[in-house]
């Protein structure tokens, strides 16, 4: 019984550790999972990139001009306006 006993104890330690440790983990990564969308619609290179995914889906054309950008976050607003224009 006392075996048995001591065997109880350990695997509950050991659940109870996973637990808790599963739990931060969860913690620290939840903000890594969040689907954030980022309202993009002032920015001008969005707007372009609206303007320019409307007439590509107008006239049936895939993609025709690929702008690069100096800013990656003007790389990102002008993807999602050709994407909203585009239809997709």
């Amino acid at each position: 019984m006392r075996m048995n006993l001591r065997r109880c104890a350990g695997v509950l330690a050991v659940a109870v550790g996973l637990g808790i440790t599963g739990g931060a983990v969860q913690a620290v990564g939840a903000p890594f999972f969040q689907d954030h969308e980022q309202d993009y619609s002032k920015n001008k290179t969005y707007q372009q990139g609206v303007r320019e995914g409307q007439d590509d889906r107008t006239h049936n054309r895939d993609h025709s001009k690929n702008r690069h950008f100096k800013k990656d976050v003007d790389q990102k607003s002008y993807e999602a306006g050709y994407q909203k224009g585009r239809g997709k």
